[in-house]
């Protein structure tokens, strides 16, 4: 690993540019179960460093835990939920609803949707600390006190989606990019529709442009992979719905299809 950074640090600098050391974090990922007696624990070296594994890092605002449980983001996505609330319930007798619901979105909702993808596949526990989030938020938009358990007739009245609903949305988008070459080919290029399945080609499938589910050796860390999760949410879409023709055709339609399973089915 030392060698590869050495290379990654050479190539960075043949094109101008500079490797920060001192910053470098190391994460070894393994599932919870293993990571105790496979991981090392010892340091590594990274050009003159000698940088010691950390148990979460953090990039491009997500945390990653190193038994890939998603824990350390969820409990800081939380703690930055209910730091703004508590800033807006200050002022939310000052503001009409309209624009109290507005500053939610933007403030505290917007926390729990970013990168939700990434969560596709945790544990019950964690959903419902994000669920908890949403539901403050609901709360102080309808004027409702923490001692009323209403909350599904005020999500509904919001029109606002579960946490398991939220994730499910946003692989369903993602996978319509994949599906329809919008898509970043990093994306696009892990998904493997039907279609283009040598063995599966005369099949009646291949004309639904489904994508193949790969099969996975554990499901708590294999079914949680964007080519696994993004096929399942994709493929369990109705086919009107995977075959509407805009992305904001698909996004109205898919958040409709997963409201009624959530409310109202």
């Amino acid at each position: 690993m030392s060698a590869c950074v050495d290379d990654v640090s050479w190539w960075m600098k043949t094109n101008r540019l500079q490797m920060n050391e001192i910053k470098t974090e190391l994460l070894w990922c393994a599932s919870a179960r293993h990571h105790q007696h496979v991981i090392p624990s010892g340091p590594v070296r990274i050009g003159n460093v000698s940088v010691q594994p950390v148990s979460a890092v953090r990039d491009l605002g997500v945390y990653i835990d190193a038994d890939v449980s998603m824990r350390t983001h969820v409990t800081n996505t939380v703690r930055a939920c209910f730091a703004s609330l508590r800033q807006l319930r200050s002022v939310r007798r000052s503001l009409p609803r309209q624009a109290l619901l507005t500053l939610v979105r933007a403030l505290v909702v917007s926390k729990v949707d970013y990168c939700i993808s990434v969560l596709a596949g945790i544990s019950g526990s964690l959903q419902n600390r994000l669920e908890s989030a949403l539901n403050a938020d609901a709360r102080i938009v309808c004027s409702e006190r923490k001692s009323e358990h209403i909350l599904t007739p005020l999500l509904q009245e919001l029109h606002w989606l579960r946490v398991p609903k939220r994730i499910q949305f946003r692989l369903c988008v993602l996978a319509y990019g994949c599906v329809h070459g919008t898509a970043p080919a990093y994306l696009a290029d892990s998904l493997q529709l039907t279609a283009d399945a040598p063995a599966r080609r005369r099949l009646r499938s291949t004309d639904t442009m489904t994508p193949q589910v790969p099969s996975t050796r554990r499901s708590t860390i294999g079914d949680r992979a964007f080519p696994v999760a993004a096929a399942r949410a994709w493929n369990s879409l109705p086919p009107a719905t995977r075959a509407a023709n805009s992305l904001l055709q698909f996004r109205r339609e898919t958040k409709a299809h997963l409201f009624r399973q959530s409310f109202l089915d």
